[in-house]
Protein backbone atom coordinates (compact mmCIF):
# COMPACT_ATOMS: atom_id res chain seq x y z
CA UNK A 1 0.00 0.00 0.00
CA UNK A 2 1.21 3.21 -1.45
CA UNK A 3 1.30 6.70 1.10
CA UNK A 4 0.57 8.53 -1.33
CA UNK A 5 -0.83 11.41 1.24
CA UNK A 6 -2.85 8.86 3.32
CA UNK A 7 -4.85 8.34 -0.33
CA UNK A 8 -6.01 5.36 -0.91
CA UNK A 9 -3.55 4.05 -3.96
CA UNK A 10 -2.06 1.03 -3.70
CA UNK A 11 1.64 0.34 -5.53
CA UNK A 12 0.05 -3.32 -6.21
CA UNK A 13 -2.50 -5.77 -6.09
CA UNK A 14 -5.33 -3.76 -5.06
CA UNK A 15 -7.22 -2.75 -1.50
CA UNK A 16 -10.40 -2.19 -0.29
CA UNK A 17 -12.36 1.22 0.18
CA UNK A 18 -15.92 1.93 1.17
CA UNK A 19 -17.59 4.64 -0.44
CA UNK A 20 -20.98 5.83 0.96
CA UNK A 21 -23.39 8.32 -0.20
CA UNK A 22 -24.14 11.54 1.90
CA UNK A 23 -26.33 14.05 2.85
CA UNK A 24 -23.49 16.46 4.22
CA UNK A 25 -19.91 15.46 4.27
CA UNK A 26 -18.48 17.76 6.96
CA UNK A 27 -21.23 16.05 9.15
CA UNK A 28 -20.07 12.60 8.11
CA UNK A 29 -16.56 13.38 7.55
CA UNK A 30 -16.25 14.59 11.46
CA UNK A 31 -18.25 11.02 12.77
CA UNK A 32 -15.50 8.96 11.36
CA UNK A 33 -13.00 10.71 11.72
CA UNK A 34 -13.89 10.98 15.83
CA UNK A 35 -15.98 8.29 16.48
CA UNK A 36 -13.35 5.76 14.89
CA UNK A 37 -10.74 7.93 15.62
CA UNK A 38 -9.84 8.04 11.34
CA UNK A 39 -7.45 10.99 9.98
CA UNK A 40 -9.20 12.89 7.21
CA UNK A 41 -6.72 12.78 4.14
CA UNK A 42 -9.15 14.67 1.88
CA UNK A 43 -12.23 17.09 3.14
CA UNK A 44 -14.06 17.20 -0.27
CA UNK A 45 -14.72 16.08 -3.73
CA UNK A 46 -14.62 13.59 -2.15
CA UNK A 47 -13.96 13.28 1.29
CA UNK A 48 -12.14 10.58 2.25
CA UNK A 49 -11.42 9.06 5.86
CA UNK A 50 -8.80 6.79 6.96
CA UNK A 51 -9.27 4.08 9.44
CA UNK A 52 -6.91 2.01 10.26
CA UNK A 53 -6.70 -0.09 7.06
CA UNK A 54 -9.29 1.46 5.30
CA UNK A 55 -11.05 4.35 3.92
CA UNK A 56 -14.30 5.69 3.94
CA UNK A 57 -14.89 7.88 0.79
CA UNK A 58 -18.18 10.37 1.41
CA UNK A 59 -19.68 12.62 -1.73
CA UNK A 60 -23.21 13.59 -2.35
CA UNK A 61 -25.65 11.90 -4.06
CA UNK A 62 -26.88 12.83 -7.58
CA UNK A 63 -27.56 10.76 -10.95
CA UNK A 64 -26.08 8.96 -13.95
CA UNK A 65 -22.51 9.44 -15.39
CA UNK A 66 -20.75 7.80 -18.38
CA UNK A 67 -19.43 4.88 -16.39
CA UNK A 68 -22.11 4.13 -14.23
CA UNK A 69 -25.19 4.69 -16.92
CA UNK A 70 -28.91 4.56 -15.00
CA UNK A 71 -27.19 4.41 -11.60
CA UNK A 72 -28.28 6.97 -9.07
CA UNK A 73 -26.20 7.51 -5.84
CA UNK A 74 -28.72 8.11 -2.91
CA UNK A 75 -29.00 7.99 1.12
CA UNK A 76 -30.17 5.51 2.79
CA UNK A 77 -34.13 5.99 2.44
CA UNK A 78 -35.70 3.22 5.08
CA UNK A 79 -33.51 2.84 7.96
CA UNK A 80 -35.47 -0.41 9.02
CA UNK A 81 -34.47 -2.35 5.72
CA UNK A 82 -30.59 -3.21 5.57
CA UNK A 83 -28.74 -4.73 2.30
CA UNK A 84 -25.10 -4.24 3.70
CA UNK A 85 -23.58 -2.70 6.36
CA UNK A 86 -19.64 -1.93 7.74
CA UNK A 87 -18.59 -4.57 9.78
CA UNK A 88 -15.57 -3.06 12.04
CA UNK A 89 -13.88 -5.20 14.44
CA UNK A 90 -12.00 -3.89 17.91
CA UNK A 91 -9.50 -5.10 19.90
CA UNK A 92 -11.22 -3.70 23.10
CA UNK A 93 -15.18 -3.82 23.13
CA UNK A 94 -15.46 -1.57 26.70
CA UNK A 95 -13.36 1.19 25.53
CA UNK A 96 -14.39 1.55 21.99
CA UNK A 97 -18.27 1.67 23.48
CA UNK A 98 -17.21 4.60 25.54
CA UNK A 99 -15.50 6.02 23.71
CA UNK A 100 -17.73 6.24 20.51
CA UNK A 101 -20.61 7.39 23.30
CA UNK A 102 -18.18 10.27 24.88
CA UNK A 103 -18.10 11.59 20.84
CA UNK A 104 -22.03 11.29 20.62
CA UNK A 105 -22.27 7.96 19.03
CA UNK A 106 -25.83 6.03 19.55
CA UNK A 107 -25.53 2.34 19.77
CA UNK A 108 -28.82 0.69 19.20
CA UNK A 109 -28.44 -1.48 22.02
CA UNK A 110 -25.52 -2.14 24.90
CA UNK A 111 -22.99 -4.46 23.75
CA UNK A 112 -24.15 -8.28 23.60
CA UNK A 113 -22.11 -10.91 24.20
CA UNK A 114 -23.06 -13.53 21.98
CA UNK A 115 -20.57 -16.55 23.57
CA UNK A 116 -18.26 -16.03 20.06
CA UNK A 117 -18.30 -11.98 20.32
CA UNK A 118 -19.47 -8.95 21.78
CA UNK A 119 -21.48 -6.97 19.76
CA UNK A 120 -23.32 -4.01 19.07
CA UNK A 121 -25.05 -1.81 16.15
CA UNK A 122 -25.18 1.87 15.63
CA UNK A 123 -26.13 4.38 12.63
CA UNK A 124 -24.06 6.64 11.14
CA UNK A 125 -25.47 10.51 10.75
CA UNK A 126 -27.05 9.14 7.42
CA UNK A 127 -28.14 6.00 8.44
CA UNK A 128 -25.84 3.57 7.59
CA UNK A 129 -25.78 0.41 10.00
CA UNK A 130 -22.55 -0.46 11.52
CA UNK A 131 -21.55 -3.38 13.36
CA UNK A 132 -19.31 -3.51 15.90
CA UNK A 133 -17.53 -6.19 17.33
CA UNK A 134 -14.85 -8.05 19.63
CA UNK A 135 -13.80 -11.53 19.27
CA UNK A 136 -14.12 -13.38 22.36
CA UNK A 137 -15.32 -17.05 21.98
CA UNK A 138 -14.64 -16.99 18.50
CA UNK A 139 -10.71 -17.20 19.08
CA UNK A 140 -11.18 -20.44 20.95
CA UNK A 141 -13.82 -22.05 18.39
CA UNK A 142 -16.82 -21.13 20.18
CA UNK A 143 -19.57 -19.50 17.30
CA UNK A 144 -22.69 -17.92 18.29
CA UNK A 145 -25.68 -19.86 19.26
CA UNK A 146 -28.01 -20.31 17.03
CA UNK A 147 -30.85 -18.27 16.13
CA UNK A 148 -33.77 -18.64 18.39
CA UNK A 149 -37.22 -18.99 17.25
CA UNK A 150 -38.23 -15.17 17.88
CA UNK A 151 -34.81 -14.18 15.68
CA UNK A 152 -35.90 -16.90 13.40
CA UNK A 153 -39.19 -14.81 12.90
CA UNK A 154 -38.10 -11.78 11.70
CA UNK A 155 -35.73 -13.02 9.40
CA UNK A 156 -38.73 -14.77 7.31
Amino acid sequence: MASHGGLPAPEHGLLLSHFLTVRDVAVSRRFYADVFGGEVVMDENPAIVRIANSWIIMNPGGGPTPDKPGVTLEVPQDRERVSAFLNVRVADMAAFYAHAVAKGARFLTEPVDRASELRCYLRDPDGYLIEVGQSTGLTQGIKAAPAGPEEQAVRR
